[in-house]
């Protein structure tokens, strides 16, 4: 399939009203991604710019985005190499600004956006570069458990403890620090917020923001464990021994969320 592409006109920032980018990597996503698109069309704050980076989908995915060209502002459909390929891509269409990026198969909570733009603008200086929140885990109609926590470094240089789908990124994070590195297939988002290391500037909203569906990622969790060990020491800084037991400590504590989950 060649190149596609689809330009709404361009959104802006105004006063107290900051541009939010989300950018959605889609490939044959028809199952989920009208509940994913829904989501946005339902949150309370409007200044959201809406990006779909498709990958050359076979099936409706197209379709179910030339419905919603209303909501979708910026949209282009060709082969990726991957979803870090497809979110830089994503960042380059982008004006906001801050940016996120929100799965084909995850969903925010109404509010999460007009939560995250209050905490924007009651920040103190110095501004935030990188604003976390809380997920939830969920298989089907079920929540598994929430994840992310606030990010410190001490803990973040050993493993990722926030939710990246539960995240605002400043613009001014890619223009410092590059693009993702499109050779990860997994960990690239928690290599990429290795690179400012303690230097980061982040803040933390403690509300629940997304429902992240986690059905069929485990061939991906499987291989972030290299790639996390890989960031963590060419990235992060931090001595292969350390890396490697930290590594084996993932593992255990994955495979027995694995038997706790198949519980449901």
């Amino acid at each position: 399939m060649g190149k596609i592409v689809r330009q709404n006109q361009v959104k802006k920032s105004v006063s107290n009203r900051p541009l939010i980018t989300i950018i959605t990597a889609t490939y044959n996503a028809e199952k989920y991604l009208p509940a994913a698109i829904q989501s946005i069309r339902e949150q309370t704050y409007d200044n959201i710019e809406y990006i779909i980076v498709d990958g050359g989908s076979t099936d409706s995915t197209l379709d179910i985005i030339k419905d919603n060209e209303s909501i979708v502002d910026h949209w282009i459909s060709e082969p990726d190499s991957g979803i870090y390929n497809a979110w830089n891509k994503g960042v380059r269409l982008s004006h906001g600004d801050w940016i996120a990026f929100l799965g084909a198969d995850d969903r925010y909570l109404e509010s999460a956006i007009s939560q995250y733009v209050t905490l924007i603008l009651d920040c103190n200086a110095p501004p935030p570069q990188y604003i976390s929140s809380r997920v939830n885990l969920i298989l089907g109609s079920t929540v598994l458990r929430t994840i992310g926590e606030k990010w410190k470094w001490p803990t973040f240089c050993r493993y990722m403890n926030v939710a990246h789908v539960g995240s605002l990124h400043h613009r001014s994070l890619f223009e410092r620090y590059g693009s993702f590195d499109e050779s990860y297939r997994a960990s690239g988002d928690y290599e990429f917020l290795l690179r400012p290391r303690s230097n980061l500037v982040a803040s933390y909203l403690n509300e629940i923001t997304v429902s992240m569906n986690v059905e069929g990622i485990s061939n991906t969790n499987k291989i972030s464990f290299c790639e996390t060990e890989k960031a963590k020491i060419s990235t992060g800084g931090r001595s292969i021994l350390l890396c490697r037991i930290e590594k084996y400590w993932a593992l255990i504590k994955w495979k027995l969320r694995k038997v706790i989950d198949n519980q449901f």
